[in-house]
């Protein structure tokens, strides 16, 4: 009897954490193992998913189209996956994202996965994929688990410039208002600190780069650091970060929840997710309808 649906999506996923670990372990032959059942996987999803589509599934637009399931597309196959197998690029950056709990820029994304994965992220790749993002959810709605979206600006809802986000997270923690930077930074400095001790917690020595990530962190907020101490402590870390952010907080949720207001009664879903349209693309558009 084939599997469902949801019972393959557990798979993914169950798979998806075990090939975390493999990679973290450094186990050449149970990550190829376990690749190998993710790709079987993956064709076994996107066949379930075409039966229940039915026929209207062939008439989605070019773009829409995909040879993979959702959790593993984004760009086409050949920019996406190099040929020696790796995990696609919208995943490392879910990845990333999911490590560093806000909304951050290529390079810090880039910098984060590459910091506790044993791949790497070339964050070029990354230009095109929030448009790829936004033209698979135009077409197909919320067909994938997640999207890689945009963040907003308060004020007027548009794609805050160079900032990658979750669709999985509330519209709140997606806002940018003035304080926003600062505030992101600080939960960035306690995710990489929590991924150190959950990887030391679970046996496995963190990697140089991790440690160097959370010192760029440390060095910048108050109290952080240890002079003394050849490396960050991540606890310490955590404990000056979360200090840190009491002092902005406030002010920056309550921005970020007006804003947040506004969007979900002033937008469409997909606005909601990668942004109102610019003020100069809407007056180009209407100047255009013009001729």
């Amino acid at each position: 009897m084939a599997a469902s649906l949801e019972e393959l999506e557990q798979r993914l996923s169950h798979l998806r954490t075990e090939l975390r670990g493999a990679v973290r372990a450094r186990d050449k032959a149970e990550t190829t193992r376990i690749r190998r059942a993710l790709r079987e996987a993956e064709t076994a999803w996107e066949h379930a998913l075409e039966v229940e589509a039915g026929p209207d599934i062939e008439t989605l637009p070019p773009e829409a189209e995909t040879r993979t399931p959702p959790r593993a597309t984004g760009e086409p196959r050949r920019q996406e996956r190099p040929t020696h197998g790796s995990i696609p690029v919208r995943e490392q950056v879910h990845q990333a994202l999911t490590l560093l709990g806000a909304p951050a820029s290529p390079k810090l994304i880039s910098s984060a996965y590459e910091a506790f994965f044993t791949e790497p992220l070339v964050a070029a790749k990354l230009a095109s994929l929030r448009r790829d993002e936004e033209r698979s959810f135009t077409a197909q709605g919320y067909a994938r688990p997640y999207y890689i979206c945009a963040a907003l600006t308060h004020d007027r809802l548009v794609p805050a410039r160079g900032l990658l986000a979750l669709s999985t997270w509330p519209v709140e923690r997606r806002i940018i208002t003035p304080l926003s930077p600062r505030t992101d930074f600080l939960t960035h400095a306690v995710g990489t600190a929590e991924q150190i001790q959950r990887l030391s917690a679970a046996g496995h020595p963190a990697p140089d780069a991790a440690w160097r990530l959370l010192r760029r962190f440390a060095l910048t907020i108050p109290g952080a650091c240890d002079s003394a101490a050849p490396e960050p402590d991540p606890a310490r870390v955590m404990a000056a970060a979360q200090a840190e952010a009491t002092v902005h907080q406030q002010e920056d949720d309550q921005r970020r929840q007006a804003a947040a207001q506004r969007a979900r009664t002033q937008l469409t879903d997909a606005q909601k997710l990668f942004g109102a349209a610019p003020l100069r693309d809407a007056l180009r558009d209407a100047s255009g309808s013009m001729h």
